[in-house]
């Protein structure tokens, strides 16, 4: 099993940390991870993007030239990655901020809307939570209860109150995949 993720968005949108945290989960659950983060020369507004590889095999490389999963967080990221999927890849969009895009290969596209979701949180800085708990629902890669584990480990001191409200990102995230049955169909166009 080896998953190629590359995840974009506005600078501020919490890339670094969905990666992060995913990585951190992977290697505590025993896989090997690769990952590079580029802030660019971006402040927030800029893309920021993040490449990942999680793999039960060893990596030889950091380097993603086709993508097995996107998670896109705003359209500007979608137009800079969407070269990268290949058939048969997951495409995670936050339908929140990218209206329509056209599938133009065989891809399973996931329109999630996470920012809406974040914001009736009463925390629209939990998107990218709110994808985190899509995509893992999706693709099972770690259990809930260790991606909660490394965010409680990433959210101490001042940050300590912001765990909950990302705890339910998470959840609702996970949920709004079950209560679509878009894990059964595979597919959303």
């Amino acid at each position: 099993m080896t998953e190629k993720v590359i995840l974009a968005g506005l600078g501020g949108q919490g890339m670094m940390l969905l990666g992060r945290l995913i990585a951190q989960a992977v290697m505590l659950d025993g896989k090997n991870v690769t990952f590079f983060p580029s802030y660019g020369t971006e402040v927030r507004g800029g893309t920021a993007h993040y490449h990942l590889i999680v793999s039960e095999e060893e990596i030889f490389s950091p380097v993603i030239e086709e993508a097995d999963t996107l998670i896109m967080m705003n359209l500007p990221s979608y137009l800079k990655f969407k070269n990268f999927l290949k058939p048969n890849s997951l495409l995670f969009l936050n339908s929140s901020m990218i209206d329509k895009i056209y599938n133009e290969m065989c891809i399973d596209i996931f329109r999630i809307p996470a920012t809406k979701i974040a914001n009736d949180l009463g925390n629209v800085v939990a998107s990218n939570m709110v994808m985190l708990g899509a995509y893992n629902a999706v693709k099972n890669l770690v259990s809930v209860p260790t991606f909660l584990s490394c965010l409680k480990n990433v959210l101490k001191g001042k940050k300590a109150p912001f765990f909950e409200v990302n705890k339910l990102a998470i959840e609702r995230g996970a949920e709004f995949i079950k209560n679509s049955n878009l894990v059964n169909s595979h597919q959303l166009h």
